[in-house]
């Protein structure tokens, strides 16, 4: 037998709901006025390069075994003024820094053994604020995300290495310059000093000359 008790019900609901939405015109001030506060991450002066999700690793030396540092977004930072690069990973939830380092010339990254969606690599890191020697393992969920990060992070660290290169050979330059600046000075000081030395000796000379004269010129004078 059918009854039309659930349709009552419904009906009720949303004549309720209605209500509920009526507009009474009444105004509620808040309770706290909240103002917008800025939030900086130290990111502002710097492009990402790489953006991937992943989960993060640290090997412990005195337990013998890896440790999760957390799981998030690790990035390479390119710096908009130095051009210095650096990783960064962060927790997703808490934002918690997990690894913070530069991309240094000699530094590399390899793919783990067994594991073709993670990699390792050797790092002076600033994460806990002081530098630290850490071995890190990286995992994310495809190996496609894996082999783009071991790639970009091997880019870098060998274009640090051709900075270094360039760097060194401008330094040297320039240090090749300076002394030819400094031995072409030096020249010019000692032909100077001979031409000054030669117009004194020629001075003295032409001085000595003509007391000669003045005295030759008085002996031979007329005899009184």
């Amino acid at each position: 037998m059918a009854t039309n008790e659930p349709e009552h019900e419904n009906r009720d609901v949303e004549e309720t709901g209605a209500n509920e939405d009526e507009d009474t015109g009444a105004q509620v001030a808040p309770i706290v006025r909240l103002e917008e506060v800025a939030v900086t991450t130290g990111e502002e002066d710097e492009d990402a390069v790489l953006d991937l999700k992943s989960k993060l690793y640290r090997f412990d030396k005195e337990a013998n075994q890896w440790k999760e540092r957390g799981a998030g977004t690790v990035k390479l930072l390119k710096h908009k003024d130095t051009g210095k690069i650096r990783l960064v990973m962060r927790q997703s939830k808490t934002l918690k820094i997990c690894a913070n380092h530069f991309v240094k010339p000699g530094m590399s990254v390899q793919e783990h053994v067994g594991n073709e969606k993670s990699c390792v690599w050797h790092a002076r890191d600033f994460a806990d604020g002081e530098l630290k020697d850490e071995l890190f393992c990286i995992r994310f969920a495809s190996i496609e995300n894996c082999k783009s990060f071991m790639q970009k992070f091997n880019e870098v660290a060998e274009s640090e290495v051709e900075k270094e290169e360039s760097k060194d050979a401008s330094e040297a330059a320039g240090l090749l310059e300076k002394l030819t600046v400094e031995e072409t000075k030096t020249e010019e000081k000692t032909v100077e000093k001979v031409k000054t030395e030669v117009e004194a000796e020629e001075k003295k000379k032409s001085e000595a000359e003509k007391a000669d004269e003045e005295k030759k010129t008085k002996e031979s004078g007329p005899s009184t």
